[in-house]
């Protein structure tokens, strides 16, 4: 076989330049592919030849642009076409290499209700819930009356919180297997959905394996992925607080175990809940790159990228379990176009102003540039940053610190959530667990410093506000601002803090989306909290809910229509 010698990179932003900087280093000849806009990214500019295709899902123009370009491998990256099969197939079918494990693995763990058959014959513990054989609604409605509340509907097809609904009451279900089939069909293509029992306060961990083609693996140790945010990941460590010697052997062997059985090669993460009490279930198997690989590579001083293109070549594994040792600790954040005082809704526009820290002991992977555009049809990851210390609280100080130094204006993020919860008690003693943002944070968005008002030329972009100039910690560009992490927007007085609340009696779109559903009508007579109209955006739904009961005056969309952020789509008269 041989070591790859010209890899196509499928994909994008971040993971594309993590990539071909890992091919550059052993010397592996890079193409990039572009989609529309994307001719001038920083993935374009690394890589030896860049091909175009008309989007990062086209699988066909994908395969024909590497054998264009005369590569002998494809790595996917993670997201896009990364855990398709199917895509896998047609790169070995076009005589290509696959980095990756085999596309009958891939196929076995990436279906959920398969996965928990693999981890029972493995011998390890699965989550309560049921998968099949019947996956209609009548029987997983009779299955939730054997477990009860609370559950979750899971997609069977997927991940990354898309196609899942949390059921609080069995009154929920219905509307939660609805919504969820219609989520997880748009993400993935199939509409089946599973049932779990939904377990409380417990803490996400999950163990990086890496195998060869030739029988041999090791376990990297685990990550905590605790905080997060609708199923999906914001802080990620390692090692795990609280976990030692014996958990962390358990849980990797364990992991192992789900790995062989799957017939597993390259890199993988197998996914656990670790409760309170020290017992612990399998929850899935990611047949791919992590985005939080680097805390993993920070640790052990194993390059995860490169790792892959080893085995992908065909070497056989190059170091034993008694080789693995970790040493200090590193955490991740990763910060995201969002706002977290309006539910986390992913934001977009033009990024008017970025400065990142050059902080010792700091990583940042992002392929973020001022003045780009962040898009809402993309993933909303900027850039995830990464500090390494000798133990966790000094990890924790170093992170706080660097994000400090942060200054990305023109788009909402949740840098503001980030530096919140690093100076939260509950991080620092590693308490927080996976319904912590959801049950506990509460967003304060903080007051701007005194004499920071509107004045001065309204025109100029770094203008000075009345008699006083802007403090350094507040950062302004055009009509937008960041302060501790917040956005803020220019007025014509103040500075006010981004809001997507709707104005009087007008439910707006929080951003830009498609019109799935329309709930009400006029005339209606509704309620708090009832829904008046669902969206769709980056293939995930989005409930519009009436703020106060009253009766509905008017309904200005239709199901299919594509609306702005802040345009009306309802409009409610107050009793």
């Amino acid at each position: 076989m041989g070591a790859i010698e010209r890899l196509l990179i499928a994909n994008r932003g971040e993971i594309a330049v993590r990539i071909a900087r890992a091919c550059r280093e052993a010397g592996v000849g890079v193409v990039a592919l572009f989609g529309p806009g994307d001719g001038d990214a920083p993935h374009v500019a690394l890589a030896d030849d860049a091909r175009p295709v008309p989007s990062y899902l086209d699988a066909d123009a994908i395969v024909a642009a590497g054998v264009a370009a005369g590569v002998d491998a494809v790595h996917p990256g993670y997201g896009f076409l990364s855990e398709r099969a199917e895509f896998a197939e047609a790169v070995l079918a076009a005589g290509l290499r696959w980095v990756g494990p085999p596309p009958e693995t891939m196929r076995s763990l990436g279906d959920k209700v398969g996965a928990r058959v693999l981890a029972e014959a493995a011998g390890v513990p699965i989550v309560p819930g049921f998968a099949g054989p019947d996956l209609g609604d009548a029987s997983l409605a009779r299955a939730a009356e054997r477990l009860g509340a609370p559950l979750l509907v899971k997609a069977a097809a997927g991940g990354g919180g898309r196609g899942m609904r949390a059921v609080e009451t069995l009154a929920e279900l219905p509307e939660a297997l609805a919504a969820a089939r219609h989520e997880a069909a748009a993400a993935f293509g199939d509409g089946r959905v599973f049932l779990e029992r939904r377990m409380t306060g417990v803490r996400h961990v999950e163990v990086q394996v890496l195998l060869d083609a030739h029988g041999s693996g090791v376990h990297l140790g685990e990550r905590d992925c605790s905080l997060q945010r609708r199923h999906q990941k914001i802080l990620e460590e390692a090692p795990a607080p609280g976990v030692e010697t014996p958990l962390r052997e358990a849980l990797g062997t364990a992991a192992l175990a789900i790995a062989r059985e799957a017939g597993y090669e390259g890199v993988g993460t197998a996914e656990f809940l670790l409760d309170a009490d020290g017992t612990w279930f399998f929850l899935e198997m990611n047949a791919r790159l992590q985005v939080e690989h680097p805390v993993t590579e920070v640790v052990t001083g194993v390059d995860l990228v490169r790792a892959q293109l080893r085995v992908a070549g065909g070497e056989r594994l190059w170091i034993t379990q008694d080789d693995v040792r970790a040493t200090g600790h590193a955490i991740e954040a990763r910060i995201y176009a969002e706002d977290p005082a309006a539910d986390f809704m992913p934001s977009g526009g033009k990024i008017d102003l970025l400065s990142l820290p050059h902080w010792p002991g700091v990583r940042i992977d992002t392929a973020l540039r001022e003045g780009d555009v962040v898009q809402l049809g993309f993933d909303p990851l900027l850039a995830k940053v990464i500090a390494r210390a000798a133990d966790r609280d000094a990890c924790i100080d170093r992170l706080r610190s660097a994000l400090a130094e942060v200054r990305l204006v023109g788009v909402p993020t949740n840098l503001g959530f980030l530096l919140d919860v690093l100076g939260r008690p509950e991080m620092r003693s590693g308490s927080v667990d996976t319904d912590w943002v959801t049950g506990t944070w509460v967003p304060e968005v903080p007051p701007l410093p005194e004499g920071v008002h509107a004045g001065g030329d309204p025109t100029d972009p770094w203008r000075s506000f009345g008699a006083v100039q802007v403090p350094a910690a507040v950062s302004v560009a055009g009509r937008h601002a960041q302060y501790r992490g917040w956005a803020y927007v220019l007025a014509v007085d103040e500075l006010e803090p981004v809001a997507i609340a709707p104005p009087g009696g007008s439910l707006t779109a929080p951003i830009p989306a498609s019109v799935s559903r329309v709930a009400v009508a006029v005339g209606d007579e509704v309620e708090a909290g009832q829904v008046a109209v669902v969206l769709e955006a980056m293939k995930m739904q989005l409930r519009v809910d009436v703020p106060a009961a009253g009766t509905v005056r008017s309904v200005n969309v239709a199901v299919g229509d594509v609306v702005t952020a802040g345009q009306s789509l309802v409009e409610v008269d107050e009793p």
